[in-house]
């Protein structure tokens, strides 16, 4: 009798041969594909606490532990992804660390609030977490009403909502200060943006695929001699630390902050599908039912075990999806070393405040394409969308100029309770919500509009295979 596949959809039906993703590689190739992970996620990891940190009222040195600990909590729950226990984990090469989807609902419940400010956001982040674990079985279920019109939309709404701290950052990010939005600081800016635009031209590979990373320690080599690097959050970094938890104080609890960031979680659980949906066909290894719920549920516990050590919502990292497409690495271990790195690097204080030497004006120019990319991202996802079909285009103009309200007239909502204003002023789950209830008013209620009947049956719209894209 032939032998049974060891492994589910083992890529070679009817022998004992390890499946790719399963396989161990020797010590030195792990270590350098993992690193490889590591360095194309590195500056998505870290960019979100350099947002969050100096908008809630953080010093350079307290946003400089914060990335550390951004680093060592996308560590954790990389390896609850790749390596997983019990029905925890996808089990693929799927690389998470901290999502850009909540940056801009972060920014609007702490802002200027300090370490309550941090307090809250992780409140918010746990129970929205929680949440989430308890939703994994069913969120297949779900999933339905997040199709690309509603992704697209929010992921577009992501991107330029982030824009504006790209435009601060190049200015200097301090309006109060002399130099702020002087030629220096934007032609620092300018030229970054330049320099990751002709490394992303001339570079191949993996070396393109760190263009970003590149650009920033080139902008920062240029700055040392103009004068506008500043060394200090180095100085004061040691060279061992471990994110103490609840560094910031114990989390507290506020109504509004915990549906913004509930909003939050179910658009980084719609991503991960996705990203699962779309690493399963490169690796061989469809993503069924069973792979999705441990995969959301690695995100889940992942996302409400990271404030405890001072860490932000995690989820899946797309551009991490292309690099295991482009060098054909299929093995999960590969990408679970890569974990073990940020956990390292979590370790090391000094590693996290070599990034914070980065001056703002660098920081802003290449946080330009960074942002950009992202918004770039949702509107490739919104181009299969069918906008040609039923109302979806209206649906996405009337999330898109909603969500943009807070953009474009900061000071639209100041007679609003302030309780709703950490909803409103955010720009992503406004759209989001705006969003949703408009694909489920003219998708969903009552009869399918002629031509979308096809779509609906044929489950198109089920699974958003682009939602993902760059996200981070």
């Amino acid at each position: 009798m032939a032998a049974k596949p060891r492994f589910r959809n083992d890529a070679v039906a009817g022998t004992d041969r390890k499946h790719p993703v399963d396989e161990t590689l020797p010590p030195l190739k792990m270590f350098t594909s993992g690193l490889q992970h590591v360095a194309a996620m590195y500056a998505g990891v870290v960019a979100p606490p350099m947002i969050v940190g100096p908008a809630v009222g953080l010093t350079a040195k307290e946003t400089a532990f914060l990335m550390g600990a951004s680093l060592f909590t996308a560590g954790i729950a990389t390896l609850l992804q790749t390596l997983g226990f019990w029905r925890i984990g996808a089990r693929l090469p799927f690389v998470n660390g901290v999502s850009f989807a909540g940056v801009t609902p972060m920014v609007a419940i702490g802002k200027d609030r300090g370490h309550d400010g941090i307090a809250v956001i992780f409140g918010a982040i746990i129970v929205a977490s929680l949440l989430g674990f308890v939703l994994a079985p069913y969120f297949g279920k779900l999933v339905r009403f997040f199709p690309p019109v509603v992704t697209g939309t929010v992921i577009t709404l992501i991107g330029v909502s982030l824009l504006p701290v790209a435009f601060n950052w190049s200015q200097g990010g301090n309006a109060a200060a002399d130099d702020y939005g002087s030629m220096t600081n934007i032609i620092m800016a300018a030229g970054t943006l330049v320099i990751v635009l002709a490394l992303r031209k001339i570079l191949r590979g993996f070396l393109q695929q760190i263009a970003i990373l590149l650009g920033l320690v080139i902008g920062t080599l240029i700055a040392i001699p103009v004068g506008i690097t500043d060394f200090g959050a180095v100085q004061d970094a040691g060279l061992v630390g471990f994110p103490t938890p609840f560094h910031f104080g114990g989390p507290q609890f506020e109504l509004a902050a915990i549906i913004s960031m509930c909003i939050v979680m179910l658009v980084c659980m719609t991503e991960s599908t996705a990203d699962m949906l779309a690493l399963g066909k490169i690796v061989g290894r469809p993503a069924d039912a069973r792979t999705i719920e441990g995969g959301l549920r690695a995100d889940t516990l992942g996302s409400a075990i990271s404030p405890l050590f001072n860490g932000f919502m995690c989820s899946a990292f797309a551009q991490n999806i292309g690099l295991v497409a482009m060098t054909g690495v299929r093995s999960r271990f590969v990408v679970a070393a890569g974990g073990g790195i940020l956990i390292v690097l979590g370790l090391v204080p000094v590693a996290a405040s070599v990034i914070a030497l980065v001056p703002l004006p660098v920081l802003g120019g290449a946080g330009i394409v960074l942002f950009g990319s992202v918004a770039a991202s949702g509107i490739q996802t919104l181009a299969t969308a069918a906008l040609e079909k039923g109302e979806n285009a209206l649906i996405v103009a009337a999330a898109v100029g909603i969500g943009l309200i807070p953009i474009a007239a900061p000071q639209f909502y100041h007679a609003f309770p302030e309780d709703l204003l950490v909803v409103l002023d955010s720009g992503i789950s406004t759209g989001c919500v705006v969003a949703i209830l408009l694909n489920l008013a003219f998708n969903h209620l009552g009869r399918a509009p002629e031509g979308m009947e096809e779509e609906t049956a044929n489950g198109e719209h089920v699974v958003p295979a682009a939602a993902g894209a760059g996200v981070h």
